[in-house]
């Protein structure tokens, strides 16, 4: 499908308009699909915002391959709204379609912090973000925003994963998986642990496909290394242009 510019989330002024644009966003967003192209040669992004204060927004997207960087883009904008619980792609997308667009290589896939269809109308920012640029997204929150888990959660093995199914929270049936609990990184102790990550489809990719890109990128650490990586540049931006004093 080609990049739909006009549900860009930049220029909706109410809430009854988010809504309708997300329940647009879940009816064209294919939640199926998957990644043929080697590990070790995926062209993946990571995007990533950072708040220096409460009317400013730093987004920070990278390109990688095989963990190596190739480019990077940091966008510095003033948010359209506060945060509105659900509504996260109108205070955070903006930036970061922006950062996205400065990136020269052509991504395979977008690894987004947030939410794809583990969201309320299936309409998370990864799944906004993938519609509106048709690119490959996945979405990966570090809690649960809804949906429930098929089983216990709490202490996960190094690459277990658990399906999540729609709960009465979610526009869709209630024997759809909306996404995984997945565990990239688990202490050797039995006194401490680290809790899963929360992966979903955002867009042309399916729920298994987008839990198993996660743990391929995710190598030592929890976070997927496109994630991490711009979580990196955008903390380290709002760094200094947080007010001193």
């Amino acid at each position: 499908m080609p990049p739909r510019p006009d549900l860009h989330p930049g220029e909706v002024e109410t809430i009854d308009l988010m809504r309708r644009m997300q329940e647009t966003v879940a009816e064209t967003a294919r939640f199926e699909g998957s990644i043929d192209t080697p590990i070790a040669d995926l062209t993946a992004g990571g995007v990533d915002q950072a708040f220096p204060h409460a009317e400013c927004i730093v987004s920070a997207a990278v390109a990688e391959r095989d963990g190596s960087v190739l480019d990077d883009s940091i966008v510095t904008q003033k948010p359209a709204i506060g945060y509105v619980p659900g509504y996260l792609a109108f205070r955070e997308g903006p930036a970061a379609i922006a950062a996205i667009g400065g990136l020269a290589p052509t991504l395979d896939v977008l690894m987004v912090d947030g939410n794809g269809r583990i969201h309320p109308r299936q309409a998370g920012l990864a799944t906004h973000l993938g519609v509106v640029l048709d690119i490959p997204t996945v979405g990966v929150a570090k809690s649960l925003l809804c949906g429930r888990p098929i089983e216990p959660i709490d202490d996960l093995d190094t690459g277990e994963i658990v399906p999540i199914y729609a709960d009465e929270s979610v526009d869709t049936d209630s024997e759809t998986i909306i996404g995984y609990a997945v565990q990239t990184r688990q202490y050797d102790a039995t006194d401490r642990h680290i809790n899963p990550l929360f992966v979903s489809p955002g867009h042309d990719l399916g729920a298994m496909a987008a839990a198993e890109l996660t743990l391929a990128l995710s190598d030592r650490y929890k976070l997927p290394s496109p994630i991490r990586q711009a979580d990196r540049l955008a903390t380290d931006q709002a760094a200094m242009q947080r007010p001193k004093g």
